[in-house]
């Protein structure tokens, strides 16, 4: 089956190229752990952050991976507000927490809207709540638990590519102007947005790549977005292999995802962050990657461009190509 033969068989492409669900705990998140960031004011901010156990996404995105550690039906009455708490319990003390459930937390399958207020008592010692949503959920439902948190309230959303003919492939159910929506509904209520930029999604050729997330966070940056993440496309979700053989996909390399960083960090008009997780997948050479995750690492830390790493080995490979 070509991905491109019908729009309305999208979903169905992706879902036939799936491998098995994770076992996961409806009572239980999957993952829990405190991170750092920059907090926009000169500092550090620690934050709690809780990849909660939920129903799948009604989405089906194209690159998407996170439908591995979710339920096929609705979690239990209370469930969510039992994994946070079990969750918070086992971390030290954080000034932020983010909820990340692999869909949208305004989504009234997900976290129904009764069990909102137990949620907010748990969230109030934070200082900043950072959660994520599809712009199809951004409405009055985020002011249900704005209103009900002393902290800052933050909506995250994929943005993915800010080009309408290569976003409408990646079967998101978004277009452009949903998010400009989406965004300014969360300006005009006080709310902060952050957005995900990805390097080199299905359909954006290599050579490509670093203009292309260039011009994804400028656009995320007009929208008002108070932080922009850049996702290097990964793979293993089985859509994007099967993308791959039909020549519409390559992962970046450590060096597209360099670049797309140091061309979005100088007079960004948001704090811009690389995502490091799993970063080991898209280096090419073992000797210099420590040292080019540790600089980016410290990049998204004074959000200020490093000289590049310097590499013997890569140099030799190079001149022994030559």
């Amino acid at each position: 089956m070509t991905y491109l033969a019908k729009a309305s068989e999208h979903s169905r492409f992706v879902l036939d190229r799936r491998g098995k669900k994770n076992a996961v705990d409806p009572l239980r998140a999957y993952g829990a752990f405190v991170e750092e960031e920059a907090d926009g004011s000169g500092g550090f901010a620690t934050i709690a952050t809780l990849l909660l156990t939920n129903r799948e996404c009604p989405w089906k995105c194209v690159f998407c991976d996170l439908w591995k550690n979710t339920l096929d039906t609705d979690v239990p009455r209370a469930a969510i507000e039992t994994q946070i708490r079990r969750a918070l319990a086992d971390l030290p003390p954080a000034r932020w927490i983010k909820l990340y459930n692999a869909g949208s937390f305004f989504d009234p399958r997900a976290i129904p809207s009764g069990e909102v207020p137990a949620v907010a008592q748990l969230l109030a010692p934070f200082e900043r709540v950072i959660v994520e949503s599809h712009p199809a959920f951004v409405d009055e439902r985020v002011l249900r638990l704005r209103d009900r948190i002393p902290g800052r309230l933050e909506v995250a959303i994929g943005l993915e590519v800010a080009n309408a003919a290569v976003l409408a492939r990646l079967n998101k159910g978004m277009t452009l102007a949903d998010f400009a929506r989406a965004a300014e509904y969360l300006r005009r209520e006080r709310i902060d947005l952050r957005a995900f930029v990805m390097v080199q999604p299905p359909f954006v050729a290599p050579e490509e790549a670093v203009e292309r997330a260039r011009r994804s966070l400028e656009f995320a940056q007009e929208c008002g977005a108070r932080v922009c993440t850049l996702l290097p496309t990964r793979g293993g979700n089985g859509a994007l292999e099967a993308l791959a053989e039909q020549g519409h996909f390559a992962p970046p390399s450590l060096a597209t995802f360099e670049a797309a960083f140091e061309r979005g960090l100088p007079d960004a008009r948001s704090l811009v962050f690389a995502d490091l997780w799993d970063l080991e997948r898209f280096a090419e050479c073992s000797e210099c990657f420590p040292a080019r995750r540790d600089r980016l690492a410290r990049m998204n830390r004074t959000q200020k461009i490093e000289p590049p790493v310097v590499c013997a080995a890569c140099a030799a490979c190079a001149g022994a190509a030559g």
